[in-house]
């Protein structure tokens, strides 16, 4: 039997792969996920892996591919591949990043003092 090959058709459905996705997902922590991946990858992969995802939190924030790739030190080939990810792929680092977007937002606005209790009627009578 030769080496498997996974194909966009069928990645998804290939045992292996779903028990990779079984044993991530029964890591309770980011500690244990953390040790996980380490065990699962080899340093080169982990800071490939996290690359990858630094470079899609910078594309979110509007850099250019240029400005991603000297930040980062990714090459400008892995900085397209990501943007194509984001907008083509499954959804989970669009997903991802919209959390992120929601996470920082709430950290911004969570003093008392910036929340102003609104009297009954009064929001929408400027919009009248």
């Amino acid at each position: 039997m030769g080496k498997r090959r996974f194909t966009e058709q069928g990645w998804q459905k290939d045992p292996w792969f779903r028990a990779l996705c079984s044993a991530l997902a029964s890591c309770k922590t980011e500690e244990e996920t953390a040790n996980f991946l380490r065990d699962l990858g080899s340093l080169s992969e982990l800071q490939s892996w996290s690359e990858r995802l630094e470079v899609a939190k910078l594309l979110s924030q509007g850099f250019t591919y240029r400005e991603v790739a000297k930040h980062t030190g990714a090459s400008t080939t892995t900085v397209t591949r990501v943007a194509r990810s984001i907008e083509n792929g499954t959804g989970q680092y669009q997903k991802y990043l919209m959390g992120l977007r929601k996470k920082a937002a709430l950290d911004t606005f969570n003093t008392p003092e910036e929340v102003k209790p609104v009297r009954s009627g009064e929001a929408l009578r400027k919009y009248l």
